[in-house]
């Protein structure tokens, strides 16, 4: 599976990064599933509002010590409001993107599990305030992130 995305786009992307660095940056992608390929037509930049402090259920699990410098939170009301321009423009949401600060654009542990297998999930690895990688993850029906292919393609 190729994600195919604009060099615009893709700049968009990195300067979110670089710009929320220290914290995760986040947003949604707007565009169109075809059986091979996934085509971004919009990047829709979101804020990061995790609160640890918030998610009591998270508490079990330790992760309450956890900042916005190494977890994100895309709000539900700006996943609905993207749901409803993908309508109004006959695109969907095909992935969700972030980034790691300081550390590499691998997906961690919750990255995974909180995953869907339908999705793009571009990081951005951004290394003292700058970008130095961006790779697209994809989850197989095992539950495994899989290495997506970024294609570049300046449309006209």
């Amino acid at each position: 599976m190729t994600i195919e995305i604009s060099s615009a786009q893709l700049k968009k992307i990195v300067e979110w990064a670089e710009t929320v660095y220290p914290e995760e940056c986040c947003g949604i992608l707007l565009g169109n599933l075809n059986p091979e390929q996934k085509i971004v037509v919009e990047v829709i930049l979101t804020i990061n509002d995790w609160q640890a402090s918030e998610l009591v259920e998270l508490a079990a699990k330790e992760d309450t010590h956890r900042t916005k410098h190494s977890r994100y939170r895309i709000p539900a009301q700006e996943i609905f409001q993207a749901q409803k321009r993908g309508r109004k423009l006959e695109l969907e949401i095909i992935g969700f993107f972030h980034s790691h600060p300081d550390c590499p654009a691998i997906p961690s542990e919750c990255d995974r599990d909180r995953a869907w297998s339908v999705y793009s999930y571009p990081i951005v690895s951004v290394i003292e305030g700058k970008a130095i990688a961006i790779e697209s993850w994809v989850l197989d029906l095992n539950h495994v992130f899989q290495p997506e292919i970024i294609q570049v393609v300046d449309r006209t």
